[in-house]
């Protein structure tokens, strides 16, 4: 479950944004005799709907229903007492409250159309409980897996989207700026670092630390009382309305190493898809929204099978890199073939 707020802003997500992008989804459709596309989400695969609609649950699960040719509705297992908020903060034309989402899914594309032809993003991860019930409402309705069209269609990020992510990086710069190099407990220093992301709007932030890059690498979840070594890792994933991005961070590597890491990881970012940008990366990843998940693994250095994402979709990349003998963590997000959205080093 979330914790931030969740609002609308206009100016940030103006409506003319989500109808272009309904609009791209439906040319898609009509592409490929969709006569209609569901999307699923929940807590922690929201980014689907957030794209076409703005809604992001705090919990539960929904589905989004995508006529071709008719305003979109959002089926909710969410109480009807949250109706008003999910309307304030959300475009579509209709809010449905049920338990069972697929069934009333299911028998409100089958009213229009008996033997609709259904897309469903992601079809591989839509439980089998929620499949099963779209076909008791509509026994005849033929389902198919729409993710590479909707891959395909919101791949390219628009203007708003950009904006947004620039908003979520300067809010994740700004909370690995308060963990200073000469403090021993960890613990502190990334409660310090959440409260400051909040303090800024942040929907959520996931802290995870390497606390000894001496003798470890892996960033994860800190608990209790940790000491830091002289130089330690942390990474800061931030979401702000609907936009997720990565940022991370080594303390304690003097300025010209965290500067030349700085310099190599935009110089991959400007290489991507291709993966020549990251020869001298020990280890490097690349992470999109391509259906539903966030921060999906696209390709990396462990990554198999591989996305390769298009040019001008926004991913998050980090790596490590041995600059003078001793190994420095880095990432940030980034528009493929182009620029850093922000500078992984100050604030």
């Amino acid at each position: 479950m979330r914790r931030g707020l969740i609002a609308r802003s206009p100016a940030e997500l103006p409506y003319a944004a989500l109808d272009a992008r309904l609009a791209r989804v439906r040319t898609a459709m009509r592409a490929t005799a969709l006569d209609a596309l569901i999307v699923y989400t929940n807590n922690t695969r929201p980014a689907g709907v957030s794209w076409l609609t703005g809604f992001i649950p705090y919990w539960s699960e929904a589905l989004l229903v995508l006529p071709r040719d008719r305003d979109p509705a959002l089926v909710v297992a969410l109480t009807f007492r949250v109706k008003t908020w999910i309307e304030r903060t959300s475009r579509v034309a209709e809010v449905v409250h049920t338990p069972r989402i697929g069934l009333e899914a299911g028998r409100r594309i089958a009213a229009q159309k008996a033997d609709a032809a259904v897309g469903i993003v992601d079809l591989d991860h839509l439980s089998a409980g929620i499949a099963d019930d779209l076909l008791e409402g509509g026994p005849r309705l033929a389902l198919r897996d729409a993710g590479a069209l909707f891959a395909h269609a919101r791949a390219v990020a628009d203007q708003a989207e950009v904006a947004l992510a620039q908003k979520a990086a300067a809010i994740a710069r700004h909370a690995l700026a308060q963990i200073p190099p000469d403090r021993a407990e960890l613990g502190e220093m990334l409660a310090a670092a959440e409260a400051a992301a909040r303090r800024q709007g942040a929907e959520e932030i996931y802290l995870a630390a390497a606390p000894d890059l001496a003798h470890d690498y892996r960033l994860h979840r800190i608990e209790g009382h940790v000491a830091c070594g002289a130089r330690f890792a942390v990474r800061a994933s931030v979401a702000y309305k609907g936009s997720w991005v990565r940022m991370v961070r080594t303390i304690g590597c003097d300025a010209a190493a965290s500067r030349a890491a700085a310099a190599q990881l935009a110089a991959a970012a400007r290489g991507l898809p291709g993966e020549r940008g990251f020869a001298d990366f020990s280890s490097w990843l690349v992470e999109g929204c391509r259906m539903a998940q966030p921060l999906e693994p696209l390709m990396g250095s462990r990554v198999v099978p591989t996305h390769p994402p298009a040019a001008g979709m926004l991913v998050s990349i980090a790596g490590r890199l041995d600059i003078g003998g001793a190994p420095v963590l880095i990432g940030a997000p980034a528009l493929v073939g182009g620029d850093l959205l922000a500078d992984p080093i100050g604030d």
